[in-house]
Parts: C-alpha cells; structure tokens; sequence
C-alpha cells in the first residue's frame, strides 16, 4: 500500500505518452517475491509520482503458465519463451530482461532461456538478475569477466561453480549493460539507481517516501549485517581478528599468522576468544568454515572432496570428521537429506 493513495495527488511532471524503458521480468520457479515484488514497485511508483508511463512492463514464464514463488504464491503471466523469442523487433521489443529467480536456482538448466539472454543481450538488450539470477546468467556465459552481486547466501556456491566471474557480496553491481542484485530489498536499490538514470533526485526522494525508506544504499553497501550487530561483540580487536578469519577459508591462517596480523600474542587472541565468543579462536575458525561447507554441500554440486579443499581441509576424512562432530550427520547424509526434502 502506498499510505493516503486515494487522497494525495501525484507530483505530476507535464504528461508525455513516451514510455522509455520497457522491461521483461522471467519468472523462474521458487522465486524469491520479495525482490520481484520491489523491483516492480519502484516503476510503478515511479509512473506515478511522474504521471504518465514512462515505464512498461510484462511477466514471463517458460511456457506462459503460472509460476510459484518460493513462498508458494502463484503468479500469472503475460507471455511464454517461445513469445518473447518470435519479437525480434518492433515496439513490443523490450530494453530490459530480469530473470527473477532464488532458492533451488541451480536445478534450473535450460538451454533455451540461456540462448534467449544471450539473443537479447547480442541484441543490445540489458540484461540483468534479481536475487539468485546471476546463477543463470553465468549458465548462460553472459558473466566471464564481469563484475557482478548474489545473495550472500549463495555466494560460497556460485564462486566454485562460475570462477571467471567477478562476485562480489554487494547489494547490486551494474557493468555494461548487465546488472545484478542480491535480491531481498537491495531490488529495491537497484531499481531506484536505474530510475535515477533516467530522472532527477526530486523523483527518487518521492519515491522513497511512498516506500516508507529513508535512504538510497550504494551498491557497495555490505548485504549482511556488521559483524559488530550479527554477533553481538563490541571488542574492536576481536572483531578484526573474525573478519580475517572469514577473508581465509579456503587456506586458513595459524594462529601465528593471525597474531602477527592482528600485533597481540597467541595468548591474548586465546584469551579474547574465550572471553568473548566462549570457545578458542581455533575452534571458532573451524566453525565458520564448516559452516562455508555446509553451504556448498547444499547449494552446489561439487563433489564432497573439492567442498572439503575449498573450506581449507587437507583429505576429505578430516573434512567428514569435523562436519559429524558438529552437525551429527555426515556430509552426504547432509546432501542426501536436503536431495530427498526437495523430491518430497
């Protein structure tokens, strides 16, 4: 809801029947709403508060029939593959093609839609990713040396998987005309920066204010919350210590190597981690990396083995022991159980 819609007029600019940017959403199974839902929101808004349609847009599926969403709302749509492919030209032509994708988004593989990104970008025709869509450009060859945004959550998988991409755990990352957000409401960021190419500030401060949010982020903005709030420490040193830690999994840092860093002694990083995060540094190390791990078994195919090298084990036995010890499961039983819950 857009608070008093009834009652306040819109800022009108002098109306123009132009539409300069049309734009074609894909939904793809278990997509994630929340970014769909902002992303569309900002143009909406935007025509709005402008007073005439200066932005288009149409949904699309695979086969034109309904898609649900990864919070089982169901979603019709406008067109299928087979329509969005037949325009080669002409005003139903659009500018812009976002896939909106999210959880499960490496079981979509379609050989068609990764040709139709890449007619449509060959075409000149943006290109872009809500949440997980960057997982499906990459299949489509469309990332190889660009910079661009997942979720954080997918991250660990999607670096394994696409390693000639540029990833990076920010909120949205435009290069060329490719761009990608880590969905949730960094949509809604990204969408404003793009309406922001076309319009003046005036426009986005109203629009935000219809939104109810206070700020534009940048799309350098970290995704997750600081260390400082997501753990619940204070101590400055401590938590440039976790910060190293978390910057070298997959060739972890000694003890030794991290107190050089960090200019204390072995025995004040014990003692902090003690004090602080009720466990020592090492097994605290182990814990974030296990838990990289355990990401990877879920969210990537890799075989056991590479999951284990890259959170920095050295055999795939120790990698089995310690995930055990922590979890109480193996690591194929944790991929076996998370294969069979998602056939169920």
């Amino acid at each position: 809801m857009d608070g008093l819609e009834s009652h306040e007029e819109p800022r009108a600019a002098p109306p123009s029947p132009d539409i300069q940017r049309s734009f074609v959403f894909f939904l793809v199974p278990d997509f994630s709403m929340i970014a769909f839902a902002t992303a569309i929101e900002v143009l909406r808004l935007a025509n709005r508060m402008i007073g005439y349609k200066t932005y288009s847009w149409r949904l699309a599926s695979q086969d034109g029939e309904t898609v649900t969403a990864s919070n089982s709302v169901e979603v019709s749509v406008n067109t299928s593959l087979a329509d969005e492919r037949r325009l080669l030209s002409g005003k139903d032509r659009p500018s812009m093609v976002f896939i909106c994708s999210g959880v499960n988004v490496e079981k979509f593989d379609n050989k068609a839609v990764h040709g139709w990104l890449r007619e449509e970008h060959n075409r000149g025709v943006a290109v872009g990713g809500l949440c997980t869509g960057a997982y499906i450009l990459a299949k489509a060859g469309l990332l190889s040396g660009k910079r661009c945004a997942i979720h954080w959550e997918n991250l660990p998988g999607f670096a394994e998987a696409f390693p000639k991409a540029d990833v990076y755990a920010d909120l949205f990352e435009v290069d060329g005309n490719i761009y990608t957000c880590a969905g949730g409401t960094a949509a809604l960021d990204m969408m404003l920066s793009l309406v922001a190419e076309d319009h003046d500030e005036n426009l986005i401060n109203a629009i935000c204010e219809q939104a109810l949010t206070d700020r534009v982020r940048g799309p350098h903005d970290r995704q997750r919350l600081p260390l400082r709030a997501r753990l619940g420490v204070q101590n400055a040193r401590i938590l440039s210590i976790i910060e190293m830690m978390e910057a070298n999994l997959s060739e972890p840092l000694t003890l030794i190597e991290i107190a050089d860093h960090a200019g204390l002694s072995r025995r004040q990083i014990e003692r902090l981690f003690r004090q602080h995060m009720g466990r020592s540094p090492a097994r605290y190390y182990l814990e974030i990396r296990l838990d990289r791990a355990r990401h990877l078994l879920l969210q990537s195919a890799l075989p056991v083995v590479e999951v284990a090298v890259a959170c920095g084990f050295v055999s795939a036995s120790h990698f089995s022991k310690c995930y055990r010890e922590l979890y109480g499961r193996s690591p194929q039983q944790e991929r076996a159980e998370r294969m069979a819950l998602e056939d169920s």
